[in-house]
């Protein structure tokens, strides 16, 4: 199966971290990542350079890094971030480089796949876009006359207000041609978890993404997040979700709803905010998804891997080669063309400057 993943920063990774988990299942995977950070270091790097903001598509390589010894260390390599007081403070070192490809090589694409092969990554990374974007809102502020617009990842993120809706600057970006393909030729689509307003809505804010979403033969699924972030969605039940989701794509039908079970107090409620949006056949699954264990809301990758290999039996039908629903444990497929070399004769092809 060829699974395409929809979002960015936190609620990406776990996707990814769980995909790793439904190999053989799910042969090959894609991250399509928002590129519309303007905070900590993607907002410096992009401020100064102009660049796509690079934090979250660094997570997302991350996620998929091979699990051996020369994947980890590329792994934790790009994660680290400069300590100190000076220029590079709070920058991750996969931030840097991922930038300095981009000046090389002047294609995101190749420098995704270039830092993806250092890294044995059993997927592929893409940005939504081919160029940065800005986030806009609108947002309703308690017992202030509105409702007012607010511009930046940033801000949206943290109003302490209600977002009404969001959109994109420009209003028209161009979405990647290989995320689109990508989306097209898929079997299955998950759309979340994630930040709602800037990591998953905007994926269908892209013209080009959005069409494909709606028209690809793929089976569509959407991640409910575990609780609602504050600032962003503060107050939001799993059943709102829904409906900001469908008022930002009233065309989007789903093959499936896949949220846990310990954050849908009202499973009815969700049942009937899905109904509209769902296929017919489609439904509603609920499953213990989340890692008790942390501190914070955060699934636990195996958990939801196996949540996922139950929903792909029911929508697309079930693995023969899949005995007793238990998780695989070999890793994905390498993304496709990347093997030891590649790496060098690529930069070497794409710009006169590298040795």
């Amino acid at each position: 199966m060829r699974v395409v993943a929809l979002g960015g920063g936190h609620g990406l990774h776990a996707t990814l971290s769980a995909l790793r988990r439904c190999a053989p299942r799910v042969s090959e995977v894609t991250a399509v990542v928002t590129v519309a950070d303007d905070g900590g270091s993607s907002g410096r790097l992009r401020r100064e350079l102009g660049s796509l903001p690079p934090g979250d598509l660094r997570m997302a390589l991350s996620a998929l890094a091979a699990d051996d010894e020369r994947g980890r260390f590329w792994s934790e390599l790009v994660q680290h971030r400069f300590g100190g007081s000076g220029a590079l403070a709070g920058h991750a070192v996969g931030n840097l480089l991922l930038a300095g490809l981009l000046e090389v090589t002047d294609d995101p694409v190749a420098t995704l796949d270039t830092v993806g092969g250092l890294l044995g990554a059993t997927g592929r990374v893409l940005p939504m876009s081919t160029v940065p974007l800005d986030i806009e809102a609108e947002v309703e502020l308690d017992d202030v006359p509105g409702p007012y617009r607010i511009r930046g990842q940033v801000a949206v993120a943290s109003t302490p207000g209600r977002v009404l809706r969001v959109w994109l600057r420009p209003e028209d970006p161009p979405a990647c041609p290989e995320a689109v393909r990508a989306v097209r030729d898929a079997d299955v689509v998950l759309l979340g978890p994630g930040s709602w307003f800037t990591s998953v809505l905007p994926h269908l804010l892209v013209p080009q993404l959005r069409d494909a979403v709606l028209e690809t033969s793929a089976r569509r699924v959407v991640l409910l997040n575990l609780a609602p972030e504050p600032g962003e969605t503060a107050g939001f039940s799993p059943e709102r979700h829904l409906e900001v989701l469908s008022g930002h794509a009233p065309s989007l039908r789903a093959h499936a709803v896949l949220a846990d079970a310990g954050a849908v107090p009202l499973p009815d409620r969700l049942e009937q905010a899905a109904a509209s949006m769902l296929v017919a056949g489609g439904r509603v699954r609920l499953a213990p998804v989340a890692d008790d264990a942390a501190t914070s809301p955060r699934h636990d990758p195996a958990a939801l891997a196996e949540a996922l290999l139950e929903v792909f039996d029911e929508i697309i039908g079930p693995d023969p080669g899949r005995a007793g629903g238990t998780v695989a444990a070999q890793p994905g497929a390498p993304a496709p063309g990347w093997a030891e070399g590649d790496v060098m004769a690529h930069l070497s092809e794409r710009s006169p400057r590298w040795p």
